[in-house]
């Protein structure tokens, strides 16, 4: 098989020495205590088992032999579990000479060569890569075969709050709109920001500006969840006098407008004091 088909790091083939590749029978192959993917779609497996029971297996799954006709997988679960649906009992396989942690190298690198990984896997995988394997990001870098910059960048995904790195992986913001985001040093405004950039239709040079205009300042959240999509999201001079408003008032204003350009702005107040204060502030007479 060339190198090509085998998509892994360059620096499997030192690790983990190829013995052979035969078909061997499912039934004595355990799975891989380390996958680092645990949930795998049912409907893409009946879809790989069909293709299996057309074409074959394509690429051999990886083992390490534990004893006498025992081998414990290290890597193509999905190719695994496909094949037992489609109805096969042998299955060919590289067979490998590996300890524990390079049962875990190899299965995260796989891992992470997939195409269909969102950033914050991406981020995990490189993460446990990291540091379960002590490698550093120069080591991890040439395991994986990307720059060591890129892994830099989706490590610091993971510094994000929850709430937001949840919104990346279902992909309500792009890795660009996270990436503005990191630069918020205040995790509740990341959090108001991130929600009104999904709210709102964002795009990422916008919020990276908003970002800077509010590098120094407080900003307040004006979008709130709702069931239904928004259908007229504010423009973005827009957004950004509102929330110039809400700051020097102290308080959450809100502005709805409809197609014709109509609207209303809505300033709350807590009492008869705060009512005051915000007429003073807008200088109108009570």
């Amino acid at each position: 098989m060339n190198k090509k088909q085998n998509g892994l790091g360059r620096g499997l083939d030192a690790i983990l020495p190829n013995i052979e590749t035969p078909e061997i029978s499912i039934s004595r192959i355990e799975t891989n205590p380390f996958q680092p993917r645990n949930k795998f779609d049912e409907e893409t497996l009946q879809e790989l088992a069909v293709s299996i029971k057309e074409l074959g297996i394509i690429q051999p799954i990886t083992v390490r032999k534990l004893s006498f006709d025992k081998y414990q997988l290290i890597s193509g679960e999905r190719r695994l579990r496909a094949s037992e649906i489609a109805g096969l009992t042998k299955i060919p396989a590289y067979i490998r000479i590996a300890n524990d942690q390079q049962m875990l190298e190899m299965a995260l690198v796989e891992n992470i060569q997939r195409e269909n990984l969102n950033p914050i896997e991406f981020a995990l995988s490189f993460k446990r890569l990291i540091q379960e394997c002590n490698l550093t990001q120069e080591a991890c870098s040439e395991r994986v075969g990307k720059k060591r910059s890129t892994i830099a960048n989706f490590l610091r995904l993971l510094k994000l709050p929850e709430e937001i790195q949840s919104g990346l992986q279902m992909q309500k913001i792009s890795m660009g709109h996270a990436r503005a985001l990191i630069n918020v040093r205040d995790k509740q405004k990341q959090i108001n920001l991130y929600h009104d950039a999904v709210a709102n239709g964002i795009s990422v040079r916008e919020l990276e500006q908003m970002v800077r205009d509010f590098a120094e300042i407080d900003y307040k959240r004006t979008s709130r969840d709702k069931k239904v999509k928004i259908v007229n999201p504010l423009p973005f001079d827009k957004q950004r006098k509102m929330h110039e408003l809400s700051n020097y008032l102290d308080k959450e204003v809100q502005l709805k407008t409809n197609k014709k350009g109509n609207g209303k702005l809505i300033i709350p107040f807590s009492s008869d004091e705060d009512f005051e204060r915000i007429l003073s502030l807008i200088k109108v007479n009570s």
